[in-house]
């Protein structure tokens, strides 16, 4: 994290945490760590509170408004690439689904999200996951959190709902980029599926909306695995490199034949399965099967994160 980042962080940590601090001191020896992890409200409001303080530092960094400038920027260079191979007098020889965001701009929303979601999607939500615990931990906020009224189950379950905001986020950037950029570029109307049926522009912008939901679902095993990465260590910069590098790993194992009996077990398998979205009548199949995926990868890594981070000794 950088200074400004920092500065950012460790008022809005202190602040909660001085009063808990001042009581902890000035309580007997022995008895002031039980009273005040008695003192805890575990309310849900208190989780509100909590959830609400997470989702409010990860957005005021800004690196991550970086990242989603970034993904921003994505749909509108790949409206821009269709456009020109459209009005070339050759345009009409590129793949088939350039020919589709040129015929309605809708479409370049699935078609972004199919871009981005095996490399540039993952790769920001594993930096924003990465950094959750490890980048508290290399500032010296993260005993300042422990210490305030909050619960080292609490924090954690706040920071992996931060990040789950963080996934819809980040696919809502690209899903309204792209949208805004078929309609200034290209003409809106009735879609064409690629089952070969049209729906008219209302239904299809509800199949945008349902397809973007099922992309931010699918990245929750990667915050789940970010979130785990983040409690091993006390650098940010290492968590979030070895969570992208583990990203880039995965695909690189889903892309060789001969491992194709665990490819459907790893969590990056089954992302473009929202595809099968775009057709008429909806295959749900395949969602299905990514979206248990996710589920088992969160259980999983929610687990051995909230096991090794309960358990650790902060002295950071």
């Amino acid at each position: 994290m950088s200074r400004a980042e920092t500065d950012e962080v460790a008022p809005a940590a202190a602040g909660p945490a001085a009063g808990a601090v001042a009581a902890v001191a000035a309580a007997p020896a022995g008895v002031a760590p039980m009273a005040a992890e008695g003192r805890r409200p575990q309310t849900a409001a208190g989780f509100l509170a909590l959830f609400r303080s997470e989702v409010a530092l990860t957005f005021r960094r800004v690196r991550t408004m970086a990242l989603l400038g970034i993904l921003a920027v994505l749909p509108v260079l790949i409206g821009v690439v269709v456009r020109i191979q459209t009005g070339d007098a050759h345009g009409g020889e590129g793949p088939a689904f350039l020919a589709q965001v040129s015929q309605n701009g809708l479409f370049l929303v699935f078609t972004s999200l199919a871009v981005a979601l095996p490399v540039f999607l993952p790769m920001t939500v594993g930096v924003v996951a990465g950094d959750s615990i490890a980048g508290e931990a290399s500032t010296g906020t993260l005993r300042y959190l422990l210490v305030a009224p909050a619960g080292r189950t609490r924090l954690l379950a706040a920071k992996f709902a931060a990040g789950l905001v963080f996934c819809a986020a980040a696919t809502a950037t690209v899903a309204l980029a792209a949208l805004a950029t078929g309609a200034a570029l290209f003409p809106l109307g009735e879609v064409t599926l690629i089952s070969g049926d049209s729906i008219g522009l209302g239904a299809a912008l509800l199949r945008a909306v349902l397809v973007a939901g099922v992309v931010a679902a699918s990245l929750a095993g990667l915050v789940a695995i970010g979130l785990f990465v983040s409690t091993l260590t006390g650098s940010g910069i290492a968590a979030m490199a070895s969570t992208v590098g583990l990203v880039i790993t995965v695909q690189i194992l889903d892309s060789f034949p001969q491992l194709h009996a665990i490819q459907p077990y790893l969590f990056s398998h089954h992302w473009l399965s929202f595809a099968d979205l775009l057709r008429q009548p909806m295959y749900w199949d395949g969602v299905l099967r990514n979206l248990g995926v996710q589920a088992v990868y969160v259980a999983i890594f929610g687990s051995a994160a909230w096991a090794r981070f309960t358990s650790r000794d902060v002295t950071a």
